[in-house]
């Protein structure tokens, strides 16, 4: 047993030390030229536009319930009118940012690894460094940025989508003007409320890029190793979600943005 606990912390230490490295890398290789600004534009395509209508229905659905759901504990206390400032300040802070994290880990994570990872088992990574390519530049930088830019702006329209279903969901019971509505939100959500969540959404990208790239770019065991490179990055990347966010509330408590 305490073999066996040692040898699991062992990997875990190896793991954390990979995707330190190659974090370190990413940095070192991010900015120097020649950029690939053609690859750079097809994987923000694919990781952004290509992901939005699974992040909007899922926002749309999330502001709808979140409204449903909290309308009766307020109209308990007799405070149904606080209803749109309540799930706006939700989404805005938390909900949104997490929620679309999540996604993108589970869908752009799980492409990526099983992506590189086909190219890796298949010998195409190694024909590219033969070739005098730079296959971490080519294929690690371009990915990791789509997704350090792409990440933040699908949660900007979560953030919009949600608190349009909000409206929809606040006049299912009773009549409210958007314009009111509006202007409820907007007294709500101040700059201390968006700028943080803004910023924690580029370190969702970029552990959902750095994970998904390092998963495949390490895939060993042939094609089997394929499916465990793309399980493996959903699972890491989901966690490290979770760790980012976890962190984020305790800076910005400290900070006095809470």
């Amino acid at each position: 047993m305490a073999a066996g606990t040692w040898n699991d912390a062992r990997t875990m230490l190896a793991e954390i030390g990979g995707l330190s490295r190659f974090t370190g890398r990413f940095f070192r290789e991010a900015f120097r030229p020649r950029f690939e600004w053609g690859e750079l534009l097809q994987r923000s395509y694919v990781n952004g536009y290509l992901s939005f209508p699974l992040v909007g229905i899922t926002a749309f659905i999330m502001g709808i319930v979140l409204t449903v759901q909290s309308r009766p504990t307020l109209a308990r206390f007799g405070a149904e009118a606080m209803l749109p400032s309540m799930v706006a300040i939700s989404v805005v802070r938390e909900i949104a940012p997490v929620i679309t994290a999540l996604i993108c880990a589970g869908k752009i994570g799980s492409s990526m690894g099983a992506e590189l990872g086909s190219m890796r088992v298949t010998e195409q990574i190694d024909a590219m460094e033969v070739s005098g390519t730079n296959p971490f530049r080519y294929l690690a930088v371009t990915r990791i940025w789509s997704t350090v830019l792409m990440v933040p702006l699908l949660v900007v329209m979560a953030d919009a989508i949600a608190i349009w279903a909000c409206f929809i969901g606040v006049n299912m019971q009773r009549s409210v003007s958007w314009a009111l509505f509006q202007q409820q939100v907007l007294d709500a959500v101040v700059f201390s409320d968006v700028v943080p969540a803004l910023i924690k959404s580029v370190f969702f990208g970029l552990a959902i890029g750095v994970v998904g790239c390092y998963k495949g770019f390490h895939t060993e065991k042939g094609t089997a190793g394929v499916g465990q490179a793309a399980h493996s990055a959903v699972v890491t990347a989901s966690l490290l979600v979770f760790i980012i966010d976890l962190v984020a509330v305790q800076v910005t408590g400290i900070l006095g943005f809470n």
